[in-house]
């Protein structure tokens, strides 16, 4: 008798291997653009009106892994969800970037919607026009119900236009230290903690946003995911206020009355860290099975 032969059982990619057999697009603000890591004079060209700088944790991630499609690099200084989608600026949306051949998404997103640099201006800078810290609460928390929607929308328009990428969503830093000993002489202790509590609530609607969206993915037995990478505390030890920050402090232009682009942002330190901590997710991927086999 003939023996009967078995089917060749398929295997499940790598998670690395979901994410280099396309294209890698880089999307979102201005922590995803590399604001505030000036280093080479195309960084500061006026024609450069995205601020995507040569620091920016997209090249090491573009530099350190093969991706088959190529990777594209399409974040913003400034950007809201409403720029994802829709684009403004006069920049397109950053969404017609991606298509079905995108295999991995990078994105940080909702710091803008929120109002965060606004909030930071009146917490720091003690001007007639700024809107003093606390104070602002209230907005953000009207703020941060409408970006739950909006965050929805984003990744589910992501999540259709390309249905095999891995879309990671990376959090945003706490700023401030809160150690004895360190401190920022611009802003109370107070409001020091009060704005590392608010960064964390962002975080963490991101984050709930993200792992709803996996579920969703999962339940449909889709073939991506939406991963989520906790930079809370990313800067430990290194936040505004230390010996070694790797953030940029307050640098204002008293001529115009206004805080630089660079304030609060990252230097060249800060965003080597954030790029370590997306390639360990790219690498490691997320805590259950792409459903994409071989």
């Amino acid at each position: 008798m003939t023996p009967r032969l078995e089917p060749p059982r398929l295997r499940p990619l790598s998670a690395l291997d979901v994410a280099t057999q396309g294209g890698y697009v880089a999307l979102g603000d201005s922590y995803s653009a590399g604001e505030g890591a000036y280093q080479i004079q195309a960084d500061l060209a006026p024609g450069n009106r995205c601020h995507r700088t040569s620091k920016a944790y997209f090249h090491a991630i573009a530099g350190t892994f093969p991706f088959h499609g190529g990777a594209a690099f399409w974040a913003c200084s400034g950007a809201t969800t409403n720029d994802v989608l829709r684009g403004g600026g006069g920049q397109p949306p950053q969404i017609s970037r991606v298509t079905a051949g995108t295999t991995l998404v990078t994105l940080s997103i909702g710091g803008n919607d929120v109002g965060f640099a606004h909030v930071l201006a009146g917490c720091v800078v003690r001007l007639p026009w700024s809107r003093g810290c606390q104070q602002q609460g209230p907005q953000i928390d009207a703020r941060m119900q409408s970006l739950r929607v909006a965050l929805r929308d984003v990744l589910s328009k992501i999540i259709a236009t390309a249905p095999l990428a891995r879309v990671i969503m990376v959090g945003y830093p706490r700023i401030f230290s809160e150690r004895p000993g360190a401190g920022f002489d611009n802003i109370s202790v107070g409001d020091q903690h009060w704005l590392n509590l608010r960064a964390q609530e962002l975080d963490e609607l991101i984050w709930e946003v993200a792992q709803a969206a996996d579920r969703n993915i999962l339940s449909a037995h889709g073939a991506g995911s939406v991963e989520y990478v906790d930079a809370l505390y990313a800067f430990a030890g290194h936040e505004i206020g230390t010996k070694d920050p790797f953030v940029n402090g307050l640098d204002v232009d008293l001529s115009a009355l206004s805080v630089e682009a660079r304030s609060f942002h990252p230097d060249a330190g800060g965003y080597r860290r954030l790029a370590q901590m997306v390639s360990r997710q790219i690498t490691n991927g997320p805590r259950r099975t792409i459903l994409q086999y071989r």
